[in-house]
């Protein structure tokens, strides 16, 4: 039998409203790991990053398995990489009048997704159909 052939699939979430270190933390812990196995890890981490990555990871799941054909058992954590997005520039009041400057930091995850492709089955053969029996008069 040929051997199995992995394929790879992305899935990006992009202008994250979380920093991108903190949202990184979230991402080292299940990088590298299966996709069953980083979805339960997220399940139970305390983070509000962790339901982000858990949302794209999720996503790049689905997207291998409904538009790809890949077997969801399968499925492995290729890449997750967590990169800064734009910085919203914003202004917070100050004593005597003052504005002092702040940045609202954004992120853009991205994961890949690799497995292989499921097994298809072999359509089965049509019978010839046989003569339906007369009927009696």
């Amino acid at each position: 039998m040929a051997e199995a052939t992995v394929y790879t699939v992305r899935s990006y979430a992009k202008g994250v409203d979380q920093t991108p270190r903190k949202v990184s933390l979230v991402a080292s812990l299940v990088r590298g790991r299966s996709v069953a196995d980083a979805l339960v890890i997220l399940d139970h981490t305390p983070k509000r990053a962790a339901l982000v990555v858990k949302k794209a990871i999720a996503s790049a799941a689905a997207n291998a398995t409904n538009n790809h054909g890949l077997d969801g058992k399968t499925l492995q954590l290729a890449t997750l990489s967590v990169t800064a997005g734009p910085r919203l520039r914003r202004y917070k009041p100050a004593s005597r009048g003052r504005a002092l400057p702040f940045q609202k930091r954004t992120s853009h995850i991205l994961v890949e997704v690799s497995g292989t492709e499921k097994v298809r089955k072999k359509p089965a053969e049509k019978k010839a159909e046989q003569p339906a029996k007369e009927e009696k008069k």
